[in-house]
């Protein structure tokens, strides 16, 4: 076989309360669909948690009507640290997470209808793509962006994870990867100035080069109809030097802690990154038991530091209460799940 690349599966974001913060984005982003939630410890990532292995509970959560999840991540045995200083838009690392709506305007209409802490108002971007910008209630900020994947419908205003604009030092670095690994090879705009649609953002004053990466192939595999393809945005800040934002800090402290992408055959892409000098970091090596959920899983760094992580998914729960859990590890490549399957993580639905 060889590597492919399904999609954006989650993005991680550390927060102090992990009941609250699902409880939020369920209300508000239809994240209800948990495909695994689990209290352990983070034993393999101890290369970026200090040296010593810390407890963590997290979930990871879907929306049904489409796009990638969050992973949920609350530390259990220390104190989450914050940031300690304004993030500014150019700093090193995920600064936005994108989720993607069918109608911009009622979108808007509902986040400023619950009291969500909404920052702009609707703008496009330099290709003419609609969105706004609003915070979660952790000052964590999420653009809201006109989508055109789906896999469902839905009661909610919004799908689920879209993408992200992250932060990079030198773009022609970057795109060894994010284009020549992760194949988000479609340059939809590659622009330097002053915009309009980023001045509500900290630091979105500045003079910056933007780069909106999209894939030029459709994607395939397992779960490829429901989280779709998505779109990565590399950010260069010009004349400043920038922050690292998780500088000093664990992975797992609060912020956008990585970007996952769901993939199979791993074996093939450990040995494509190691070959264009981006190693696995941190690598589970075989299945790896997440509580209702399994699989493969690791991690690779981009130039800049930001973590990139891997999932080849090998079991999911479809219907807990029944007892039925889907072995996906030896699946052809390539091949998407029946819908029929998917729509059956709706019982798992997680109402209030």
């Amino acid at each position: 076989m060889a590597k492919n690349i399904s999609g954006i599966q989650q993005i991680g974001v550390g927060i102090p309360d992990v009941k609250k913060a699902w409880k939020w984005y369920r209300k508000n982003f239809g994240l209800d669909i948990p495909i695994f939630q689990e209290s352990a410890e983070a034993a393999l990532m101890t290369k970026y948690t200090g040296e010593k292995v810390h407890s963590r509970s997290a979930v990871l959560a879907l929306n049904l009507q489409g796009g990638g999840g969050l992973e949920i991540w609350q530390y259990t045995s220390r104190k989450p640290e914050e940031v300690g200083y304004d993030i500014q838009l150019g700093d090193l690392g995920i600064f936005v997470a994108q989720v993607k709506t069918r109608n911009i305007n009622d979108a808007l209409i509902f986040f400023k209808s619950e009291g969500t802490q909404v920052i702009s108002e609707i703008n496009k971007d330099p290709a003419g793509n609609e969105h706004f910008f609003l915070k979660d209630p952790y000052g964590m900020i999420f653009q809201i962006s006109k989508g055109d994947e789906w896999f469902g419908t839905g009661k909610h205003a919004t799908g689920g994870i879209s993408g992200c604009m992250i932060g990079v030092s030198d773009i022609e670095k970057s795109m060894a990867l994010y284009s020549g690994i992760l194949d988000y090879n479609k340059v939809v705009y590659d622009v330097t100035g002053n915009f309009e649609d980023l001045q509500a953002l900290p630091g979105g004053h500045a003079t910056f080069r933007r780069v909106l990466l999209k894939r030029t192939k459709a994607n395939t595999g397992t779960f490829s109809e429901l989280l779709g393809a998505g779109s990565i945005e590399l950010i260069q800040i010009t004349g400043v030097k920038p922050n690292k934002i998780f500088k000093n800090r664990y992975w797992g402290d609060q912020g956008f802690i990585h970007l996952c992408f769901d993939v199979q055959d791993m074996s093939s892409l450990k040995s494509e990154c190691e070959n264009k000098g981006f190693p696995f970091t941190v690598d589970s090596s075989n299945t790896f038991d997440m509580g209702e959920a399994a699989g493969h899983f690791s991690y690779i760094e981009d130039p800049d530091g930001t973590l990139i992580e891997f999932v080849e998914t090998h079991k999911i729960p479809i219907v807990k209460k029944l007892g039925w859990y889907l072995n996906v590890k030896n699946r052809n490549t390539g091949k998407a799940l029946p819908k029929w399957i998917l729509n059956a993580l709706s019982f798992s639905r997680v109402k209030d």
